[in-house]
């Protein structure tokens, strides 16, 4: 198998250029546009659905709008009959638990036509019956007592069961019953008939003029076979040439999973009566009524497929007993969208004909000039170097590619001059690093001198140091044989004294400079803070060109023994390559404070840019130094001075979240000795 797909990929890659321009041209209209013709067939298929489902939604939206409408009017309607003047003028005078006022009936019918109310009955204060519409309905079971928030009108649907339904007059109990009609998708059921009552009910207090609670009054409507209710929200959701395409919209209330007023038609049956008795898919009722979620998707509704759109109506105590509907025939929009569907498909099959055809006729176009491109390169192959394409008439990609071609032979022949030139910068560059490296050699060579310079300074300063003694010696002993003759020329003397102790200086000097760790100066008893106010004042100078802020924190309790010029000077150091390493400016912290038993440690830390993590192990080492105009022995020759003392110096980048070095000299706390050379 693999042997063949190679056979095969070998003949694809020999053909000639014509026959895989064709395929390049043909295999993405073939492949390609045929994919993102599906996408588009999937993705409006898709959009036309959601569309469907938008407006569905919608039209929910205002079939619950008038719903809630309607509550509000009978509630309205209820607190408007218990304000009236007639009402209050009937009832004024009569006490609860006497006979009903005369002419209340007429009254109560009157209210009732005027309100468009199904029916009204007047309670006691303890929510007694005093009298319906129709009359005294003794021995029937009353409605439940609808209670009032405050002074708040509350209007709810109710369902009730045949014992509750006798405060309905006869021609309203008429309407209740709904026989079952057998419907597909249905949930299995063993009833026969739906009993059961569903109204919009509202109560309200009703007042004597003189402000006492006489009674309650509760109005409502039958839901039930309520047909001019339920036309009125489906002219209002769906009123006359809104739905194109021949589709028809309907608007349901259900009992539970039973259709009690709808527009539904029973298609197929004499008159196409209406579907009163059918019932709601398992499916949706189980999530409408069983999850209590609103359903928005195509459902059968009786006996045909509609754009449905389903919501849970709830009673006063939040039980869902119902369901609103509405919904449009989902047939029209189905035919429409498999034509625009198909539209899309014939107007792509089209585009990719018409386009296979033209990359076709244009391939054939593009041979000729690539097949002179590959001439041209073939001619300079052989050595024909100033062989060119040449101009071509058209100005596409091929023509452009004729004309780079053109160019990047006239770019060779440049590069291979400017080869030839950077040949010669190169050999220049090579002859700069050389002397270069001479240089670093001779700086080298310097540095070897320097440590022969001292080698040839302690031995200088050693062989002075006997002739010093001679001239001390011989002056001394004048100064006994004159006596108190020496007295006349004690300036001279003194001067003398003072020449000789300059040139045993220097002698000391020479012989710290070539052996630092055996010579000392005295050693006295040296508090670090005035230490470093010292130091502050002789670099004062370089202080006052920066930006440099100096914080002090100045915590320790002893003073250290060690010679206070050296220790002057080794400041003085730490100073000043903090202040260099600050050229922008920064921050200079001086600390001191009592370390361990027996030290003291003093830290000079800036803000500049720290120390590289291979300079740090290397920094007290002579000649060791990363500035252009350094020796690298200002750190060496510190480190040596403290050690005299049995003390250090140790650099560390600084770890309190800022940037920056911190160098810290550890002295040792020991009594002053001033017999110490």
């Amino acid at each position: 198998m693999h042997a063949a797909f190679a056979a095969a990929l070998a003949r694809l890659r020999d053909w000639p250029i014509r026959r895989k321009l064709q395929a390049l041209a043909l295999l993405p209209l073939v492949v390609v546009l045929p994919l993102l013709g599906l996408v588009l067939l999937l993705w409006a298929n898709v959009a036309l659905d959601k569309l469907l489902i938008t407006k569905v939604r919608a039209d929910l939206a205002v079939a619950h709008g008038y719903f809630e409408r309607v509550l509000g009017e009978v509630s309205a309607s209820t607190r408007a009959v218990t304000e009236s003047h007639a009402l209050q003028q009937a009832l004024a005078g009569w006490a609860p638990g006497q006979p009903p006022p005369a002419g209340l009936q007429a009254l109560l019918q009157r209210f009732k036509a005027r309100e468009g109310l199904d029916f009204i009955n007047l309670r006691g204060p303890d929510g007694a019956l005093v009298l319906a519409d129709f009359g005294p309905a003794p021995g029937v079971a009353p409605l439940p007592f609808m209670a009032t928030e405050g002074e708040r009108v509350l209007a709810s649907v109710e369902v009730l069961q045949p014992a509750e339904q006798g405060l309905l007059a006869a021609p309203l109990r008429e309407r209740v019953a709904v026989p079952l009609v057998a419907t597909r998708n249905a949930q299995p059921t063993t009833r026969s008939h739906e009993d059961r009552a569903m109204v919009v009910r509202a109560g309200a207090p009703v007042n004597a003029p003189d402000g006492r609670l006489v009674g309650r009054l509760q109005a409502g409507v039958l839901l039930n076979r309520n047909l001019p209710f339920i036309d009125h929200i489906n002219d209002i959701v769906y009123p006359e040439g809104s739905l194109p395409f021949g589709s028809k919209g309907t608007a349901t209330l259900f009992l539970d999973d039973v259709r009690i007023s709808t527009n539904v038609r029973l298609f197929g049956t004499a008159n196409e009566e209406r579907a009163i008795g059918t019932r709601v898919s398992q499916a949706v009722r189980a999530a409408v009524l069983g999850r209590g979620e609103t359903w928005l998707d195509r459902a059968f509704v009786v006996n045909d497929w509609y754009v449905s759109a389903y919501e849970p109506l709830a009673d006063s105590r939040g039980q869902r007993v119902g369901m609103l509907y509405v919904g449009y025939l989902e047939r029209p929009f189905t035919l429409l969208k498999y034509g625009v569907l198909g539209g899309i498909g014939l107007v792509f099959f089209s585009v990719m004909v018409l386009t296979a055809l033209a990359a076709a006729r244009w391939a054939r176009s593009i041979f000729g000039p690539l097949e002179q491109m590959a001439q041209t390169m073939q001619r300079v192959e052989d050595g024909e170097l100033a062989a060119r394409v040449g101009a071509l008439a058209r100005r596409d990609e091929i023509g452009a590619l004729a004309g780079h071609l053109d160019h990047l032979l006239d770019t060779i022949d440049d590069n291979t001059r400017e080869l030839k030139r950077w040949n010669s910068e190169l050999d220049a560059k090579v002859a700069d690093r050389t002397r270069a490296l001479e240089a670093a050699q001779q700086q080298l060579l310097r540095s070897e001198k320097m440590a022969a310079v001292g080698q040839l300074t302690a031995s200088i300063a050693h062989e002075v140091n006997n002739p010093i003694a001679v001239i001390q010696g011989n002056l001394d002993l004048a100064r006994e044989l004159l006596g108190e003759h020496a007295a006349r020329i004690g300036a001279e003397l003194r001067l003398v004294d003072e020449q000789i102790e300059r040139m045993r200086l220097i002698v000391t000097q020479l012989l710290q400079f070539a052996r630092p760790g055996e010579y000392a100066g005295y050693v006295d008893a040296v508090d670090t803070a005035r230490a470093l106010e010292d130091c502050l004042v002789l670099t004062g100078h370089l202080m006052a060109r920066t930006h440099i802020t100096l914080q002090r924190d100045y915590r320790a309790t002893r003073s250290v023994a060690v010679n206070r010029q050296e220790l002057q000077q080794v400041l003085v150091n730490l100073l000043v390559n903090a202040i260099h390493a600050m050229p922008e400016g920064g921050t200079l912290t001086l600390a001191t404070r009592d370390a361990g038993g027996d030290g003291v440690e003093i830290a000079v830390a800036d803000t500049g840019g720290g120390l590289p993590e291979d300079l740090v192990a290397e920094l007290f080492r002579p000649f060791v130094t990363r500035k252009k105009d350094g020796t690298g022995l200002g750190l060496w020759i510190s480190r040596s001075l403290m050690e005299r003392y049995g003390g250090d110096i140790r650099a560390d980048n600084r770890h309190d979240g800022l940037a920056g070095a911190v160098f810290t000299v550890h002295l040792r706390c020991e009594s002053a000795d001033p017999d110490k050379p």
